[in-house]
């Protein structure tokens, strides 16, 4: 049944309306600089700082944030800072390689690999692999929470709600790839920055002001001790889940390749971080304000729809605007992801089809359009089966983790080769895969990480000579 009465469905409809309209217009403007593959598959290292350190933030916030984020605020009070922390520190990670990853003027995390040891297929092919399901299960995932979100509020069914997010998905790609993406998510960021900031504390003033919360939430949720009211244990399967996951996701990567300067890579992965703890105000704050007004909630997750039937019909039509440039924002970034592993590194890499420019970005629209109905199909059809697409981050990190941090620090010292990336990427899923099922206690990601840097660095070492010379024979010739 829907939240709202007639005339806030309309009113809500009608925003979602002119929100994806104002997208598309923002793409087509942006996408005209598209004149290039590179430009659809890179923004044609084009990006601005502030834009980059916005857009990082956009494509980060997704239904997780809106839904998952605050029924952690609800349970656990400030405890979702730690969630967000450890993306913030994922991102100061990435930070030691950023300048790096600009310099060598990367278009995907294959890209990486490859350099690293060296042009070999299967090591394309199972990197990509790798590199492209995250994504994939981010935009089929997103179509779902966007159907479940507007169900609610309208009652339309969930169907028609998922074409609906797939095709504005599809406006916002296709004029430009990753330029018209990355402008879009900009300009519908700093709206989504104000909405945040305004709606949490619309939802404090709501309960009656911060004395009342604290009056009637326990202080262990609200005091200091909230940081880690969750309880240890959950704090560190979020460290070992979160933290890999953030260190190999492509779309982070993309906006680094995607800077305008050099200089401005790490600094833009740097103030990245810092923007995702807004997150954490907006959910610590709507969850404890509801956890006040409503304590019984028997699922923490439902706490942000609670929140939806008190506010008043203006705020609620405005939400609704927020909650459309919020999942579009992350679809769109999530499905130009794909699109770039599919062309760049299987069509192009792999099979080995060279095409000039007008042919590569009329192929990257044609598997923009199918991919995005592939992951609508799977939205409608197995909604509630799409959980199972959360492991993807735990075995694209087994594989790509040790590899790119490894690789990184060994390059200059050692001869890495084709053989130590498979196998070492290999070790990594077939880790995940049986500590998957065994059921360990630990996150099987950890044991994947583990044994593909094991395999890696045993491979690395016991191969003879220096630096890779087909890799790096230009950096020897210049010294």
């Amino acid at each position: 049944m829907p939240t709202g009465s007639t005339g806030q469905i309309a009113g809500i409809i009608i925003a979602s309306l002119l929100v994806i309209g104002f997208g598309v217009a923002m793409s087509v403007y942006f996408g005209r600089r598209a004149k290039s593959s590179e430009d659809w598959l890179s923004a044609g290292e084009s990006l601005p700082l502030v834009v980059v350190v916005i857009t990082q933030f956009a494509t980060a916030t997704g239904g997780g944030v809106l839904i998952a984020h605050v029924g952690i605020g609800y349970r656990s009070g400030w405890s979702v800072f730690i969630y967000e922390g450890c993306v913030l520190v994922g991102f100061l990670v990435l930070m030691l390689i950023a300048k790096w990853l600009r310099e060598q003027r990367f278009t995907t995390v294959p890209d990486i690999v490859t350099r690293l040891f060296g042009e070999h297929k299967l090591v394309t092919a199972i990197a990509a692999l790798a590199a492209l399901v995250v994504p994939f299960g981010w935009l089929a995932t997103q179509f779902v929470a966007f159907a479940q979100l507007f169900g609610q509020l309208t009652g339309l069914p969930a169907t028609v709600l998922i074409a609906v997010i797939m095709v504005a998905s599809l406006l916002f790609v296709l004029p430009g790839g990753l330029t018209s993406v990355a402008w879009t998510d900009f300009v519908f960021g700093v709206f989504m920055i104000a909405m945040s900031l305004g709606v949490a504390t619309y939802a404090v003033s709501l309960a009656g002001g911060w004395g009342h919360i604290t009056a009637t939430v326990p202080q262990r949720l609200w005091g200091w001790e909230g940081l880690t009211a969750v309880g240890w244990d959950q704090i560190w399967l979020w460290v070992a889940a979160i933290l890999p996951g953030t260190l190999t996701n492509q779309l982070y990567y993309q906006r680094v390749f995607a800077t305008k300067k050099v200089s401005d890579a790490r600094r833009g992965l740097g103030l990245s971080g810092l923007t995702m703890l807004i997150g954490g105000v907006y959910a610590g704050c709507i969850g404890l304000a509801v956890h006040s007004m409503n304590p019984g909630l028997a699922n923490e997750e439902d706490a942000a729809g609670w929140l939806l039937t008190r506010l008043p019909s203006w705020l609620l039509v405005v939400f609704g605007a927020f909650l459309v440039s919020t999942i579009v924002s992350t679809t769109g970034a999530a499905l130009q992801s794909v699109v770039a592993n599919l062309t760049r590194d299987v069509y192009q890499n792999i099979a080995g089809r060279a095409q000039d420019e007008r042919q590569a970005v009329r192929l990257s629209r044609a598997i923009t359009v199918a991919v995005s109905m592939l992951a609508a199909v799977l939205a409608i059809l197995f909604p509630k089966a799409l959980t199972w697409l959360v492991a993807t981050y735990a075995y694209s990190a087994a594989a790509l983790a040790a590899p790119i941090f490894l690789g990184y620090l060994l390059h200059r010292r050692r001869r890495l080769t084709p053989a130590a990336a498979i196998t070492g990427m290999l070790a990594g899923l077939t880790g995940c895969a049986v500590a998957q099922v065994l059921d360990t206690t630990v996150p099987y990601a950890v044991y994947g990480i583990a044994a593909s840097a094991v395999v890696l660095l045993a491979v690395a070492f016991a191969t003879p000579g220096g630096r890779t010379e087909n890799v790096y024979g230009e950096m020897v010739r210049k010294a």
